[in-house]
């Protein structure tokens, strides 16, 4: 779910994440909805700095149509709280002069949003809940609920629902760079998940796609 604008600024200075370098559609042969990552990392696995600097993600208009299309597949976002604090701080006060950056703003300021958090009290960004329950309870009920497909960015929401096989595609969209260190995407995953590579897709960046579904058997 869920990173429009982040070329090579800090996250204290509006480096934002970009909705779908954080932030898939596959049809099960079920009616229930899919949860969907999409998120830019590292050759070595990172999705951000040890500070959260996103300066060496890739966006440009291939990138940012990418973005919109996949934006337009969901008609609600879940986050982590560290993912909805950086995207709210942001995204309700952008002014992108871009066309389909503008799209993305937009569609970004009016889709559902659910947060996950035991610390924060409130959230005051457009179409924003707090959840009330566990987040598999959540997810499942949300699963189950008519609508589009359900975009996801966080760490920690990619950690719980990871081994609970709530995630129904993941889109890996790597880098060509290394980091050394900084943010990984899997974190404290104990078990292994197989994963099966459904599509891929390179762009003119250098950046590629991997899309991966779980094998059912994992």
């Amino acid at each position: 779910m869920f990173d429009g604008r982040v070329t090579g600024r800090r996250l204290a200075e509006g480096c934002f994440p970009h909705p779908v370098t954080i932030l898939v559609t596959w049809q099960q042969g079920s009616s229930m909805r899919n949860v969907i990552l999409s998120v830019q990392v590292s050759l070595d696995g990172f999705i951000a700095r040890p500070n959260g600097e996103l300066d060496w993600h890739l966006v440009d208009a291939e990138f940012n149509e990418y973005a919109k299309n996949l934006l337009n597949s969901f008609d609600t976002l879940v986050f982590g709280r560290v993912t909805y604090q950086v995207m709210a701080d942001y995204w309700p006060t952008a002014t992108p002069t871009d066309p389909v950056e503008a799209l993305i703003r937009e569609r970004l300021n009016t889709l559902p949003k659910v947060v996950f958090s035991r610390t924060l009290k409130r959230v005051d960004w457009k179409n924003s809940r707090l959840a009330q329950g566990g987040i598999a309870e959540e997810i499942l009920k949300m699963k189950q609920q008519p609508g589009k497909d359900i975009g996801i960015g966080g760490t920690s929401i990619v950690s719980a629902l990871a081994p609970l096989g709530l995630i129904d595609e993941y889109r890996i969209l790597v880098v060509p760079v290394v980091l050394g260190s900084g943010k990984p995407l899997f974190k404290d995953i104990k078990d292994k998940i197989n994963l099966k590579l459904r599509k891929t897709r390179t762009f003119d960046s250098g950046l590629v796609l991997l899309a991966y579904q779980p094998e059912k058997n994992s």
